[in-house]
């Protein structure tokens, strides 16, 4: 985590742990009202929102399973921490309010790795009108953990979750997948010193942006969910393939996709061709997409209307539907083949 060329960086530790945190409070933007205890604190003190209910969520990035700094920048791991975490407050129809975030430092971390870091994800904050309330600072004995809480705030009644679907629910998904699994998959084809330089192939360098500064669709699912526009929804953290299991799991149905509709990256196509692998079944299985999937009621086709025209430049596309068959197809050149598996841990 050093900078080459810069001499002899200065490692965080030296800054001991309250030098660390009063230099993260002296960047944090003043705190709104609903606010009422900050950091400095035990812990913070939060109004809620007059009427609604909390969403809760946390993620954690560790250094060689959710990222890898021979690829992306401290800059790009703050701004992924926290995109993480706004990505499933999105799913579940909320607005994102406040986060939490937690570092656990090796040895090695450099004070400079620590302010990139923070530039990245205070820049997303910002847009994301999310306040940090707090956190905590440990040394780890081995990679870099960033990890972070999110709450947010829906309407009672107008939260979504993956459980809602119905047989004959239409099934969206936003954006374009493969891109981040086509971008990953570059980056770990270069050296460090490669990876670091642009492809020459725009749509390529679309990929590898995808895999380091996710986008979450806040603005999606805060719609999809204050116009009840949809029964279900879920992110694509670990894959569509996987995404759709657990949607159709969970509201007891199966589900049909039909491959040919499917948006997949252009470049992310290519690559993946370039490379003897079959586009449709690497889009499915990889993750760190981050769009939404989400049912459509017939029924709601008015309210869904409504919210495509405010998703100004975001594509929704329409990819199959929830079934009463409990079987998971996908259908490809008419015929029905196994969907391919997502990303698991374990």
């Amino acid at each position: 985590m050093n900078t080459p060329g810069s001499g002899t960086p200065r490692l965080a530790a030296d800054t001991g742990e309250r030098g660390l945190i009063a230099r993260i409070r002296h960047r944090l933007p003043p705190a709104p009202p609903e606010l009422v205890v900050g950091p400095g604190d035990d812990a913070a003190v939060v109004r809620p929102d007059r009427g609604a209910l909390q969403i809760l969520t946390t993620d954690a990035l560790v250094e060689g399973v959710h990222f890898d700094l021979r690829f992306s920048s401290p800059a790009d791991v703050g701004h992924k921490a926290l995109a993480v975490n706004l990505s499933d407050i999105a799913a579940m129809g909320g607005v994102p309010r406040f986060a939490l975030l937690s570092l656990m430092l090796p040895a090695s971390c450099t004070l400079d790795a620590v302010d990139q870091l923070l530039d990245g994800l205070f820049a997303l904050a910002g847009r994301s009108r999310v306040t940090v309330a707090g956190g905590n600072i440990a040394r780890s004995p081995g990679p870099l953990v960033v990890d972070m809480a999110v709450t947010g705030a829906a309407k009672v009644r107008k939260v979504l979750t993956r459980s809602g679907g119905r047989a004959g629910d239409r099934l969206y998904v936003s954006g374009r997948i493969g891109a981040a699994k086509a971008g990953l998959e570059w980056l770990r084809s270069r050296t460090s010193a490669e990876a670091l330089q642009l492809t020459a192939d725009a749509g390529l360098d679309e990929c590898v942006a995808h895999h380091r500064r996710p986008e979450p669709r806040s603005r999606l699912g805060a719609l999809l969910g204050r116009a009840r526009a949809a029964s279900a929804c879920m992110d694509l953290s670990d894959g569509l393939a996987d995404a759709v299991r657990q949607m159709a799991e969970a509201s007891g149905t199966g589900a049909k996709i039909e491959s040919a509709g499917l948006p997949i990256h252009p470049a992310a196509a290519a690559w993946f061709r370039e490379h003897d692998a079959d586009p449709v079944d690497r889009a499915l299985e990889g993750g760190d997409d981050y769009e939404l999937l989400f049912a459509v009621p017939a029924r709601f086709k008015g309210r869904f209307r409504a919210v495509t025209r405010l998703v100004h430049g975001l594509s929704l596309t329409h990819i199959g539907e929830l079934t009463s068959e409990r079987s998971i197809r996908l259908v490809r050149d008419g015929v029905d083949v196994e969907l391919p598996g997502g990303f698991v841990h374990f």
